[in-house]
């Protein structure tokens, strides 16, 4: 394997990140604050508890996974379309690299930088809740497979565009309504008995359902099956990546 290309490729990513740090960090995090502020306080001063747990803190594990989701397919999709926009992807196609150190490098720094985001939003949600950790180790798992499966999937994306309207259809129409719908911000026990089976289709209700268990041991659906979800999810993306490699849909031309 080609270190020094993935390292390359890596570098230039995370400069980038650096270089626009208010919109690739404090945006989110400020965006996360307020729905701290807004859910937690104000609705969360008429909701005693949900599970045993606080509303204020039951909501974290979710907009974590909220913001994660979202920022891991921003930052992606928008690493792999701007170099097809301007041509200069082609000189890394061009270079004696295999498609595993591009994808390396550019999916490990758009995941390197939802980890930070995460983690950061954790240590601001201190200020607001107290917060329990029941198991950091499975926290840290679902952290790093969720990052890595929605960068690749941003990754999948930022391919498919070929204008930068349809960089943002599937997160804000596809992503972004299915995580509201997810258990965000409720448990899906607390809907009528159709509603909880029809909240069962949504693939994000068990990524999220999993990342909560690891904090409050409480979940809606079996952690073994959120696990495998995830990992399920994560091997389509992986698939999914080598085949536009293989094949050279949208990135040969």
């Amino acid at each position: 394997m080609n270190l020094q290309a993935v390292k390359a490729i890596y570098r230039a990513e995370m400069a980038r990140m650096f270089r626009t740090v208010v919109q690739s960090i404090i945006a989110p995090v400020l965006s996360t604050s307020l729905y701290f502020v807004i859910f937690g306080s104000a609705i969360g001063s008429r909701i005693a508890e949900i599970d045993g747990v606080s509303y204020g803190a039951f909501i974290v594990p979710g907009l974590i996974m909220m913001s994660i989701m979202t920022e891991s397919i921003s930052n992606s999709s928008f690493a792999i379309y701007f170099p097809r926009f301007t041509g200069t992807f082609y000189e890394v196609l061009s270079a004696p690299v295999s498609y595993i150190e591009v994808m390396l490098g550019f999916v490990g720094a758009a995941a390197t930088k939802s980890i930070i985001i995460g983690s950061i939003i954790f240590i601001t949600a201190n200020f607001f809740v107290s917060i329990e950790l029941a198991h950091p180790f499975v926290a840290l798992l679902f952290l790093v497979l969720i990052s890595f499966a929605f960068c690749l999937f941003g990754f999948i994306l930022g391919v498919w565009a070929d204008g930068w309207e349809k960089l943002t259809i599937v997160p804000v129409l596809v992503i972004m309504p299915l995580t509201f719908l997810g258990g965000t911000f409720y448990s899906i026990s607390m809907l009528p008995a159709i509603w909880q089976k029809i909240s069962l289709l949504n693939p994000l209700v068990y990524l999220i359902s999993g990342f909560r268990w690891s904090f409050y041991e409480n979940a809606d659906v079996s952690i073994a099956l959120s696990l495998a979800i995830t990992v399920g999810f994560l091997l389509i993306c992986l698939l999914l990546v080598r085949w536009i490699f293989k094949t050279g849909y949208r990135i040969r031309t």
